[in-house]
């Protein structure tokens, strides 16, 4: 058997009820590698490990008396810091923010703790959750596995290092613009963003979803299970609805006949570096040989539309950040301070066209999908970047240039999923995006399935630095 802290959630929990393994061996080996790793990852907030081994404890009781409380009774889970959890504050990544109590769990947190999940850590992001790296005003910075030189991108980056680290099967992030699905490509490991209101969340807000970030599909289906539960909290939720979300077993004829479209080319931003195109490629020839119909794709996303939502962006936290006494103004990260601060002199005729954008992203994604069943392409146009950088150009007015093949998603509410598809030749991960019609979130599940069985085996996980070696 693998080191307790590799398990899948699947693995512990069929371990759990053979009665093969305690919740509390498991929480110990959990613990043991986050002290290898913690002091170069800064991957966790609020990490108790006291108090993960008290709910470790009341989970073994559970079962050994064969009445666990939930689908994750056990399993130990983060949740990314600007996800609220009762009687903790919730600092969003920055220093600017006065630490108060939440008075309730958030629909992801609350629905975790309900199956019994051991909540033992809060994850690392950046101030406000507007960049795709781990620079924060508030958290130490936070470092990819893969190479300690490189960040885990953002803004759910604690959670995206944390589960390619080895610190348990399960964790949570949020996206508004790749923010889940960036990180796990960077990382190496799976990022799904559902449908818009599939997983209820709390603040709710236009294309911001909450999802799992595991090292496998099935681990991110059986997230699903739980997080995908009806919540009054959030005015955008869907309606309940059964879902399925363990049948993965179709495998690979699942994609005999589908219609797949190849998307290269995101129409702006930055450009596609050889080895990504190289990996997507491949995957797509994967595709073909298993009877799927892969036709490339045109881009669809204009430079018009990518800067209308980043000035939109820009103009929202200049007015949030007008809103703070000047002394906590001062504490925020440079860089996004700059980058808010230029928003000063929009009129409101650029402030509107710039929302109007949103709508024209979101009417351009879904006709260009329309004649597929799903969507395979890059997650991001390069590989992880320097852990010290705020995004790839380090230029707060050319800010969301890497985001062009996953924020039109998020615009478009289609579920989306980041899965491992090859390692570059300096060894940073590549993922493949996989990206379904609004609602298909089981679809783009099971899709995704068939593609980790077809790609060719990805190396070890990282080792933590006082465990490698140098012969």
């Amino acid at each position: 058997m693998s080191e307790l802290h590799h398990l899948s959630a699947t693995q512990l929990l069929q371990a759990y009820m053979a009665h093969q393994l305690s919740p509390v061996e498991v929480m110990q080996s959990v613990i043991a590698q986050v002290e290898r790793w913690e002091p170069s990852l800064h991957a966790t907030y609020l990490y108790r490990p006291e108090a993960s081994l008290a709910q470790a404890r009341a989970s073994e009781a559970r079962w050994m008396q064969r009445s666990p409380q939930g689908w994750l009774d056990g399993v130990p889970t983060t949740i990314k810091d600007n996800i609220a959890t009762a009687g903790d504050p919730t600092p969003l990544g920055t220093a600017a923010t006065t630490l108060t109590a939440a008075a309730a769990d958030a629909p992801p947190s609350a629905r975790l703790r309900e199956a019994g999940a051991l909540l033992w850590a809060k994850t690392t992001m950046p101030d406000f959750g507007m960049l795709s790296s781990g620079l924060s005003s508030f958290h130490a910075t936070a470092r990819n596995p893969w190479d300690l030189s490189k960040g885990p991108g953002g803004s759910s980056a604690g959670a995206g290092a944390a589960a390619a680290a080895g610190y348990g099967p399960l964790h949570v992030g949020t996206d508004i613009g790749g923010s889940i699905r960036l990180p796990a490509s960077w990382c190496g490991i799976v990022g799904f963003k559902p449908s818009l209101g599939r997983i209820p969340i709390d603040p709710p807000y236009t294309g911001r979803c909450a999802g799992p970030m595991t090292r496998s599909v099935e681990d991110a289906a059986l997230m699903m299970m739980v997080l995908a539960q009806p919540d009054a909290c959030d005015c955008m939720a869907l309606p309940p609805q059964h879902i399925a979300w363990q049948q993965l077993a179709p495998g690979l004829q699942r994609l005999r006949g589908l219609r797949i479209g190849l998307l290269l080319d995101a129409g702006c931003g930055l450009p596609v570096e050889p080895e990504v195109r190289q990996a997507v490629e491949q995957a797509a020839r994967l595709f073909e040989e298993a009877g799927a119909i892969v036709t490339p794709m045109a881009p669809f996303l204009g430079r018009d539309m990518l800067d209308g939502m980043d000035h939109f962006w820009r103009m929202r936290s200049h007015m949030d950040l007008q809103a703070m006494p000047v002394a906590q103004q001062a504490k925020v990260l440079p860089f996004i301070r700059q980058w808010a601060d230029s928003a000063h002199a929009l009129t409101a005729t650029a402030v509107f066209a710039a929302q109007h954008q949103f709508f024209r992203t979101r009417q351009a994604t879904v006709q260009a999908c329309a004649a597929f069943d799903y969507v395979l392409s890059p997650v991001a146009p390069i590989t992880a970047f320097d852990a010290e950088l705020a995004a790839p150009t380090n230029d707060p007015l050319r800010p969301l240039e890497h985001i062009a093949f996953t924020v039109p998603f998020n615009m478009s509410e289609q579920p989306a999923i980041s899965v491992p598809c090859a390692l570059s030749s300096q060894g940073l991960p590549i993922g493949l995006q996989i990206t379904g019609a609004r609602f298909d979130d089981l679809g783009v599940l099971q899709v995704a399935r068939a593609f980790e069985q077809l790609r060719a085996p990805l190396p070890a996980w990282p080792q933590p630095p006082a465990m490698q070696t140098t012969d």
